[in-house]
């Protein structure tokens, strides 16, 4: 029986949620094309019969400019400490120096396989030439190339990290896909609806704290407050006559009824608390 912890590193947009969410075959870390979207770290457990590996999502790896990105970056440190083996991701299309500067500060004690990302979208000489930079790095045991939005390699990925992975046994039962509660996935599904749906700076100056989550019989009432830090903010994120919540909480609520095939009762409110991302009370409040 093999068992551990793999943990996906990666600078912000190099598709670590998108690969995350296909190895995982369960939608459990949200996706958009703005950068910063991963805040948390996010475990999705594969149990098989001769192993269990642990995936580890992390926000994206970013200077800090404030202390939601300090807490970010807590949780990329954390994912450090206990990983078994690196996952590390790169953007084929991406500047390969400048990732290799980053997955060399990052220090890894554990062994490395490098995925190349997105090799549908470059030719064959150009994945020929990323292979040989990254296989050349000290810290990569292996590289494999990937497309993690359409699935091409993945069971040879797998293969890849299970050579590295310790032998021992499961960390958690054959039923359990993440050690996250559902009021975490309900609040990040809102959340990722607030990137699809509002532009510029709003999604990264909003976080949602799920207040109440109820089953009834027929079905589950969940009521959340959306923040924001201006009431600028606010008034967009309501839209005209309510327009833009309602669409935000008609469109999170078919999500959420897909991930715990329920009926929900959702309702949102829009809440102004200035400089929340600086407060350490308020970040703790909002799960970070």
């Amino acid at each position: 029986m093999k068992s551990g912890f793999v943990n996906i590193f990666g600078k912000p947009n190099a598709g670590k949620s998108t690969l995350f969410n296909a190895l995982m075959g369960e939608k459990l870390a949200i996706v958009s094309s703005k950068v910063q979207t991963t805040r948390h770290r996010i475990k999705g457990i594969m149990t098989e019969k001769d192993y269990q590996i642990i995936f580890s999502d992390t926000p994206g790896i970013i200077d800090p400019k404030y202390k939601l990105h300090e807490k970010m970056m807590e949780a990329v440190k954390n994912a450090l400490e206990d990983a078994d083996v690196a996952l590390l991701l790169v953007d084929v299309k991406d500047n390969w120096k400048e990732t290799d500067e980053i997955f060399t500060a990052l220090k890894l004690r554990v062994p490395a396989i490098v995925a190349l990302n997105k090799i549908d979208l470059v030719s064959e000489a150009a994945i020929k030439e990323a292979v040989d930079f990254f296989t050349a790095r000290p810290y990569c045991k292996k590289v494999i190339t990937i497309s993690a939005l359409s699935g091409i390699n993945k069971k040879k990925l797998i293969n890849g990290l299970l050579e590295l992975l310790p032998e021992g046994q499961p960390f958690y039962d054959g039923d359990d896909i993440s050690d996250l509660n559902t009021r975490f996935f309900v609040s990040e599904l809102i959340r990722e609806k607030i990137y699809e749906m509002s532009r510029d700076e709003i999604p990264y100056h909003t976080a949602v704290l799920v207040r109440e989550y109820k089953e009834k019989e027929t079905l589950v009432k969940i009521v959340a407050d959306i923040i924001v830090q201006r009431e600028t903010q606010k008034v967009i994120l309501i839209g005209e006559k309510g327009s833009m919540i309602k669409k935000l909480g008609t469109a999170a609520r078919a999500d959420i009824e897909k991930f715990i095939g329920q009926k929900v009762f959702l309702e949102l409110f829009v809440k102004v608390k200035p400089k929340w991302r600086e407060n350490e009370m308020q970040l703790k409040e909002y799960g970070y």
